[in-house]
């Protein structure tokens, strides 16, 4: 099969597109023909050289994708050849096909075209496992996300406001801003030119955010720490702005509030908190709203996977609204 390949870690001039070994179907696992896979900053760390596939990952990047399934290994149930599915994955979506486990498909959502549904797996799980079942966020408390423009801030946007929240964004552009503003955003943040504390407290007469989201990491988390409220929660799920920071350890105490940081790839495939767990309640508690288009995948544009180094290059420069999606050619 044809898939993406990286010659040496380095910029998005080191992505080819070649042939590379079939996936192998192994038990408890279903292959899929890939129709899409959506492009995440995991990946465009992987291709730098900081972010290995967990043990046993394919080396191909893409952490999600849609299809069809092709096979159906031993044990599996529930699933047959034919079926239209997009899949939460640990490595492998940038080609032509992809092993899976059974435990980590979703059915392509009713009313969502197959190309379109690789846009949903990875951004709905990982919003829906860190502000929903890890931080809890409840009806009425404020919700704070940055880099609201991206693929996983337009999901938490539209989930955070299905669940009753005041939902507050940081994004880099008017252009971002107003397209949070029409998912539900009410506090609209530029961060070029604003201070996200100081605009969010003010909006807030001085309570500030019960949750924060964020993918910036260090460079961020003294200034999260002030934003939150009392009893607030911050869950990390990116380092875009580095690894290593200081905490105000008594400020955190004085506000009786938490800091989590997780990544997704790395959980197990089952097990308590393992990605099979994720999937099923995403599916029981995210899914029927996406069938009924209340919850829309966001999609800024396709590109062929011939051209992932164009992808790579456009969402290092956050020059894309939502998902890019690549198609096997």
């Amino acid at each position: 099969m044809r898939a993406v390949t990286i010659d040496s870690p380095g910029g998005p001039e080191v992505l080819g597109w070649g042939e590379v070994p079939d996936p192998v179907c192994a038990p408890g696992e279903v292959l899929v023909d890939v129709a899409a896979a959506a492009v995440n900053r995991a990946d465009l760390l992987q291709r730098q050289g900081h972010y290995p596939p967990p043990p046993g990952a394919s080396e191909v990047l893409g952490l999600e994708c849609s299809g069809v399934i092709s096979e159906v290994g031993e044990g599996v149930t529930g699933w047959s050849v034919g079926d239209e599915v997009c899949a939460l994955l640990s490595g492998g979506g940038y080609a032509e096909r992809v092993a899976v486990p059974a435990g980590q498909l979703l059915p392509r959502p009713a009313g969502v075209e197959l190309a379109t549904a690789a846009a949903l797996p990875e951004v709905v799980c990982t919003v829906w496992s860190n502000v929903f079942m890890l931080a809890g966020l409840r009806a009425g408390e404020v919700f704070l996300v940055h880099g609201g423009g991206s693929g996983i801030g337009t999901m938490a946007v539209q989930l955070a406001v299905r669940a009753g929240a005041r939902v507050a964004v940081t994004a880099g552009s008017p252009e971002k801003l107003a397209f949070c503003r029409e998912l539900g955003a009410e506090i609209l943040v530029d961060y070029r030119e604003q201070d996200f504390v100081e605009v969010v407290r003010e909006a807030t007469d001085g309570h500030g955010a019960d949750v924060v989201l964020d993918i910036i990491g260090a460079k961020y988390l003294a200034r999260n720490v002030d934003v939150l409220a009392t009893g607030g929660r911050l869950v990390g799920i990116g380092m875009q702005g580095g690894t290593k920071a200081e905490i105000d350890l008594g400020k955190l105490m004085r506000k009786r509030a938490s800091v989590a940081a997780t990544t997704l790839r790395s959980r197990p495939a089952t097990g308590p908190g393992g990605k099979a767990e994720i999937v099923a309640a995403v599916r029981h508690d995210v899914w029927p709203d996406v069938e009924r288009g209340v919850i829309r995948p966001i999609v800024d544009r396709r590109l062929p996977m011939s051209r992932a180094a164009e992808a790579h290059t456009l969402l290092e420069s956050s020059g894309a609204i939502g998902k890019v999606l690549l198609v096997p050619a």
